[in-house]
């Protein structure tokens, strides 16, 4: 069913969140309140990585810009869509699909395992970060020489797949360095809809971020906490330094996911806690509110994945 509403938003039940709706997706919310109830546009699979690392000031997590009004947002965590060259990759490590499957509450193995192996490819392109080795318990550990970058820009263009490197180079997907995180998908109105699966992951050690020679703009380690805590500021917006961020407070360059990711990496006691913390796997998708004065927000509620199984991968 499609999920929105155009009533006046009234008070809230426990547990819900409310975010303002981005200026770029006004029109498409209007266009849905003034037309009525449509299908929405079919959403397509993504994945995103949190990757973390400990710090002075708390936990740390690589953030990067992505351009042309990514259902993700304007900065977020490095990921994309799932490619259909991601179901070629066969050389596994960790958790089997089954279990990834069961683990993530996705609908089949084939899902779950495109998924993981989409936020482990989309992570090598965007950060040169590779969760792959030669066997089950070793990883790779320079990936930032130029064969490298040419591989990652290869990969990204599409004139090479992800499968074929891991091939070429005898390595091996270390599934059991990722863990699930939640599973979000873009509210009804929009025009452009992602159904995105969040994963997390400790940096190793021996491996530094660089983002893609071609594609990259901005990218760097930021400490949760103070992206919080001058979350009302426009200083991400303004370091940033693009037209399309200059001025932008962080609910207007991010999603309510990687707000409320943010949010719970501030609280936490460390990397080893954070991966270690057993969670639900909770589903999320923000219904559309108009307000009495017109004016729209995002309501965001989470429920266990099991429960959201009829509108997981429509």
């Amino acid at each position: 069913m499609p999920n929105f509403s155009n009533a006046p938003a009234g008070p809230r039940p426990a547990g819900k969140r409310i975010f303002p709706l981005n200026a770029d997706q006004r029109e498409a919310a209007q266009a849905w309140v003034d037309f009525g109830e449509r299908t929405p546009s079919k959403p397509r699979s993504a994945s995103s990585v949190v990757l973390l690392k400990d710090s002075p000031r708390g936990l740390q997590t690589f953030m990067t810009y992505r351009p042309g009004n990514s259902p993700l947002g304007l900065v977020a965590f490095p990921g994309g869509t799932v490619e259909p060259a991601d179901d070629d990759v066969t050389d596994w490590a960790g958790p089997s699909p089954a279990q990834w499957a069961k683990s993530m509450g996705a609908a089949s193995a084939d899902i779950a395992k495109r998924h993981v192996v989409a936020a482990i490819r989309e992570t090598f392109e965007e950060t040169g970060i590779l969760l792959a080795g030669p066997d089950a318990s070793s990883l790779v550990e320079d990936v930032s020489g130029p064969e490298w970058m040419k591989a990652r820009e290869a990969i990204a263009a599409q004139d090479a797949t992800f499968a074929s490197l891991l091939e070429r180079r005898g390595l091996v997907l270390r599934t059991d360095l990722l863990k699930p995180l939640s599973h979000w998908l873009s509210p009804d109105f929009a025009h452009r809809r992602f159904d995105t699966r969040y994963f997390v992951a400790a940096a190793p050690v021996n491996q530094e971020p660089r983002l893609l020679e071609s594609k990259g703009v901005w990218g760097r380690w930021v400490c949760a906490a103070d992206v919080l805590a001058a979350r009302a500021t426009t200083e991400l917006g303004d370091e940033v330094g693009l037209e399309t961020t200059a001025g932008l407070t962080l609910g207007e360059l991010t999603v309510p996911g990687v707000e409320i990711i943010l949010e719970k990496l501030a609280a936490a006691r460390g990397c080893i806690a954070y991966l270690n913390h057993k969670r639900p796997i909770n589903e999320y998708q923000p219904v559309l509110i108009t307000e009495p004065d017109g004016t729209f927000e995002l309501e965001v509620q989470a429920s266990p994945a099991s429960e959201g199984a009829a509108c997981r991968e429509r």
